[in-house]
């Protein structure tokens, strides 16, 4: 079978992730297939910028393939990072590698295989954690999980995949922005990633790429995307990630964020899965956690309480969003019912 061609597209915003960035990089150019191109896009920080383009050009002339650093040429933010990338990349097919997150060998090529089927316009695939505890083989207390490998239901919250996916290659609403790909042909029927949604630096904001995919989908219901398990991805969790008012300001922030998407795509489409994952996937964590604090473990006492803080933040998130400026479109520069999430 032969792959369509493919451009990976990494985004960077700091310094702090210099060693991810390097990994990701070298990640997407030594799989077992090798992409068209890698785009590198910098989010308006210039020092990032010369120190990633003397980068790029190492491991070009290393490997053999394009590597192009560019600055993101929109507004702040990962949107605009991305939409920088769309004007530039020639593949079949875009890539989206996050900027700490490494490829498995076979990434690329498990992400490009149902591309063989016309209908397919978007392809995803798991994003694993590597938590700051890795070596001592802890999983923190606020992302509870039946084991330590196992997936834990609010891993959403750091960037993963989680308990509620499908565990086969299934149609799916929305991927996770880590570990995502598109036909480059899409972008030109729906149009590019909605600048005023997704992360600006480390303001935790969220679901641009479910807003495009559900735009995807209504423009066109018999197009497909399409969940593939096996396009694996280790994203690192920084020590900033496992603290309790990292969970409460992400699952707030993520509320604020399906009311924007729900203004733009309509509120069936933007919380379809959101409401059988309450429905259905929550309740089961909460017995499960209930019943390992009965036992007397600590870790059940804290996931019953990750889970109905999380759920409860979330909440707030959502009515706060909507009750801030009823009607008003929640796009482009209009943040003010995001600004309550800026503090450090």
């Amino acid at each position: 079978m032969t792959l369509p061609t493919a451009s990976v597209v990494i985004c960077a915003y700091t310094m702090e992730r210099w060693d991810d960035l390097r990994s990701a990089v070298v990640s997407a150019a030594t799989g077992s297939v090798v992409p068209h191109e890698i785009v590198v896009v910098i989010d308006h920080n210039e020092a990032l910028f010369d120190r990633a383009r003397r980068f790029g050009d190492e491991v070009a002339h290393e490997h053999g393939l394009p590597v192009t650093v560019v600055p993101n040429a929109h507004p702040r933010g990962l949107s605009g990072g991305r939409n920088t990338a769309l004007d530039l990349v020639a593949g079949d097919v875009i890539a989206f590698l996050d900027d700490d997150a490494v490829a498995e060998p076979d990434w690329l090529a498990a992400l490009l295989a149902p591309y063989a089927d016309d209908s397919v316009v978007g392809v995803g695939g798991a994003a694993r954690p590597v938590w700051p505890s890795a070596d001592s083989g802890g999983r923190p207390l606020m992302y509870p999980a039946a084991s330590v490998a196992d997936r834990g239901e609010f891993d959403w919250v750091v960037g993963c995949s989680y308990r509620g996916m499908p565990t086969s290659a299934t149609p799916i609403r929305n991927l996770m922005g880590c570990n995502m790909s598109f036909r480059r042909s899409v972008f030109s029927r729906v149009g590019a990633f909605t600048d005023g949604l997704g992360r600006v630096g480390k303001i935790p904001l969220g679901c641009e790429e479910t807003e495009f995919c559900i735009r995807v989908r209504q423009s066109d219901p018999a197009l497909e995307i399409i969940f593939e398990p096996a396009a694996i991805v280790r994203h690192r969790v920084s020590a900033d990630r496992v603290r309790w008012w990292y969970l409460f300001r992400r699952c707030y922030a993520e509320g604020l964020s399906k009311v924007a998407v729900s203004r733009l795509v309509g509120q069936q489409a933007a919380l379809e899965s959101e409401r059988r994952y309450v429905r259905q996937v929550l309740p089961a964590a909460v017995a499960r956690e209930a019943a390992a604090a009965l036992r007397g473990r600590r870790a059940g006492f804290a996931g019953v309480f990750a889970i109905g803080a999380g759920l409860v933040a979330t909440a707030c998130g959502y009515v706060r969003g909507a009750w801030a400026r009823p009607g008003a479109p929640a796009r482009g520069d209009d943040r003010e019912p995001l600004s309550v999430v800026t503090s450090r």
